[in-house]
């Protein structure tokens, strides 16, 4: 098991995330990557906790995510499975084992101030937190993605599920934009990575 978180993760966590995983008795898949989510936690039928985490994501994306869907088998486990999924008992308990990780002989110099400010209180996700998953994408493998904000106005971008958009103004924090085929208008967070098909004059 150390062998593989060490593929995965900085290499001075390995240690503390297994760790983790024995004491907790986590069943800790890796697999193919999913568009609509990083990782998730569920309690099997049997009563075994299996983690699973996306294979694609960078180190530091990727001990963040673990983290987080520990902190959830943990918060069920302390105080019972009737908590809101991200309410403040996952909170305080995610901001706890996230801690001792953020230091810089785990997380590269640049990421500290976002990952610090992020868990000052974290969100249901690490995506939803614009400044650093920008920042965490600059670990990724390089791809042919724009982020909205980078996308001129009146441009027209297609998202992973084929579906092509035009985007329109910013409203307080995400962009109006409006799917082509249909004419319905969607909120997009400004670090939702598309790809841009035409860009407006």
């Amino acid at each position: 098991m150390k062998d593989i978180l060490a593929r995965y993760i900085p290499s001075h966590a390995v240690e503390p995330v297994f760790g983790l995983i024995e004491r907790n008795h986590i069943h800790l898949k890796i697999v193919n990557e999913r568009k609509t989510r990083h990782g998730d936690y569920r309690r099997m039928p049997d009563g075994t906790q299996q983690i699973t985490v996306n294979a694609n994501l960078n180190k530091y994306r990727f001990l963040i995510t673990l983290v987080h869907e520990i902190a959830h088998l943990l918060a069920f486990e302390s105080y019972g499975r009737l908590i809101k999924p991200h309410g403040i008992e996952w909170k305080s308990t995610f901001q706890k084992l996230m801690l001792p990780f953020i230091r810089p002989e785990i997380f590269p110099t640049e990421l500290l101030p976002y990952i610090a400010r992020h868990f000052r209180n974290p969100k249901a996700s690490s995506d939803t937190d614009a400044h650093l998953a920008v920042a965490l994408k600059r670990f990724d493998q390089p791809n042919d993605k724009n982020y909205i904000f980078e996308v001129p106005q009146g441009s027209t971008f297609r998202i992973y599920n084929g579906k092509v958009f035009k985007k329109g103004v910013k409203r307080v924090k995400r962009y109006e934009c409006v799917e082509v085929n249909t004419g319905k208008v969607y909120l997009f967070q400004p670090n939702a990575e598309v790809e841009l098909l035409k860009a407006a004059n």
